[in-house]
């Protein structure tokens, strides 16, 4: 029969790379049943994972007599403190969201615009020129990406620049369909096309009525834990473009300074390995 030299450290070699496999497994359960959108990321909850198992290794080494890592009394006090240490995890992580969610808009429509906050009249149709107009799609498009590239902010469509409300009226019949699903699908899908798939998926968007009759859309944007680029076709070539926020404006940076901001705006720290994003500055 084989006997090592070091029995501990061979019981640790076959125990990391099934704890590894099992943190995953874990994190892919926990991120299944809190639902993908308000759940932490899969590298976050794969480390708190990790970090439970080696809190239950621990509990298990201070309070109870003669256990190994391969003793019943151990697997289970290590599986258990990782599960309630991912389920906390995700839970706080959850009310977070939530708390970011309840943007009361009637207010956000009184204070006005700021570096944070940008109303637009309409996503589809030119008011100047009285059609529809691809142009404003891509104003749209910008305004999110520079959203996602700076401290988070909320886009308010179906207001003028005062904040006064005009409805969706216009936009909506530009729509074969004209009611505020396909309108949802339709901003999903020109962030796809514009964005990249997983930046799409960071915005959250909201039909609010502000008075009878009166309702806007609101987008929802947190800050991107990694640099977000607009990418446009134009006579069948195409250009890559860092927008951000500069004051109440957004803006297109210069090739030397959009390398500049991505090497300081988004070096990765704990926080972003944790969380999947950047606190607002």
């Amino acid at each position: 029969m084989f006997d090592p030299a070091s029995p501990l450290l061979v019981e640790f070699g076959l125990a990391l790379p099934i704890a590894l496999l099992l943190a995953s497994l874990l994190a892919r359960g926990v991120r299944t049943a809190f639902g993908r959108r308000r759940a932490p990321g899969q590298a976050a909850l794969s480390i708190v994972a990790l970090l439970g198992m080696a809190l239950g290794m621990l509990l298990s080494g201070i309070f109870l007599d003669g256990q190994r890592v391969w003793t019943l009394g151990t697997l289970l006090l290590v599986f258990g403190t990782s599960v309630a240490a991912c389920l906390l995890f995700a839970a706080i992580h959850a009310a977070r969201r939530r708390g970011r969610d309840d943007v009361d808009v009637a207010a956000v429509l009184r204070a006005g615009e700021s570096s944070t906050v940008e109303f637009k009249e309409t996503a589809r149709w030119n008011v100047r020129e009285e059609r529809k107009d691809s142009r404003m799609e891509g104003v749209i498009v910008k305004t999110v990406a520079a959203f996602l590239n700076s401290d988070g902010g909320v886009l308010v469509i179906g207001a003028d620049d005062s904040g006064r409300v005009l409805g969706l009226d216009r936009d909506l019949a530009t729509l074969r369909t004209p009611d505020h699903d396909r309108y949802e699908l339709w901003l999903r899908d020109l962030f796809i096309s514009n964005l990249g798939r997983n930046a799409a998926a960071l915005p959250r968007i909201r039909f609010v009525e502000i008075t009878p009759g009166q309702t806007v859309c609101a987008v929802q944007v947190p800050p991107s834990s990694t640099p977000v680029f607009v990418t446009q076709s134009a006579g069948g070539g195409g250009s890559t473009e860092l927008w951000v926020r500069v004051g109440n404006s957004t803006r297109a940076l210069p090739v030397d300074e959009a390398v500049q901001y991505v090497a300081r705006r988004f070096r990765p720290t704990l926080f972003t390995a944790l969380f999947g994003r950047r606190l607002a500055r």
